[in-house]
C-alpha cells in the first residue's frame, strides 16, 4: 500500500488539476510495481477522474471501482442507482459512464445536496466526526432518490459507510470500497491459483 498525504491530493483536486492527481497516482504505482505488486486498486472514488491520465502510463493494470460497482449492480438486477460522494465525484462522469455501459441509469444529488454531502464528508467524516443529523440528512437524500426511481444507492466515498449501511438506508447500498476490496481479493487469489498451476 502506498499513498501521498490526502492534503496533496485535495490541493490538486481543488484546482481541478486531474493530470496532477494522476501524477501522484503514477508515483504510487511505480513504487508498488517495484515492490512486487501484480495489479493496482484505488479505494478513493473521487480521484478515479484521473484514470485517463494514469492507465496509459501505468506499468500495472488497475481495477476500476465504478466498473466493480456496476458489475455488482447488474448482477443484483438494479436498474437505476443514486450516487453519493464528494461534490467532485458526483459532478464527474466516473460512475455515469461506467454504469451506462451496463445499461444502468444513475441519478446525481441536486446542487444543494452535493454541497451539503461534500461538507459532511470533508468537514466531519474525514475527521472522525459522526453526527446524527448528518445521518438523517443522507437518509433524506436517499429517500428522495428512491422517490425519483432509484432502486439502490452507491456509497461512492470511503467514509460514508462509517455512518450509512443497509441497516439504516432507505435503499439497498453498494459500498464501493468493500466491493473493490472483495474484487481485489478474488483477483489476487485467482492469480495465485493460476501461478501454482503453471508451476505444476
Amino acid at each position: 500500500m502506498h499513498t501521498p498525504s490526502l492534503a496533496d491530493y485535495v490541493r490538486r483536486i481543488e484546482r481541478n488539476d486531474w493530470q496532477g492527481v494522476g501524477e501522484l497516482m503514477l508515483d504510487s504505482a511505480q513504487k508498488l510495481a517495484k515492490a512486487g505488486a501484480d495489479f493496482l486498486i484505488c479505494p478513493d472514488n473521487t480521484i478515479h477522474q484521473a484514470m485517463s491520465f494514469v492507465v496509459p502510463r501505468s506499468a500495472l493494470p488497475w481495477l476500476h471501482i465504478a466498473e466493480i460497482v456496476g458489475e455488482q449492480a447488474a448482477e443484483r438486477g438494479f436498474q437505476k442507482l443514486g450516487l453519493l460522494g464528494t461534490r467532485w465525484l458526483v459532478e464527474s462522469n466516473v460512475y455515469p459512464e461506467k454504469l451506462a455501459a451496463l445499461e444502468i441509469e444513475s441519478l446525481r444529488p441536486t446542487t444543494e445536496e452535493r454541497e451539503e454531502i461534500n461538507r459532511i464528508i470533508m468537514d466531519e467524516l474525514v475527521y472522525g466526526v459522526f453526527r446524527p443529523e448528518s445521518v438523517t440528512y443522507l437518509q433524506l437524500v436517499i429517500r428522495r432518490m428512491k422517490d425519483d426511481g432509484c432502486d439502490a444507492v452507491v456509497l461512492g466515498c470511503t467514509e460514508i459507510p462509517l455512518i450509512l449501511s443497509n441497516r439504516n438506508s432507505p435503499l439497498p447500498t453498494l459500498d464501493s470500497t468493500r466491493l473493490l476490496a472483495r474484487a481485489a481479493l478474488r483477483r489476487a487469489v485467482a492469480e495465485v491459483v493460476v501461478g501454482r498451476g503453471l508451476e505444476n
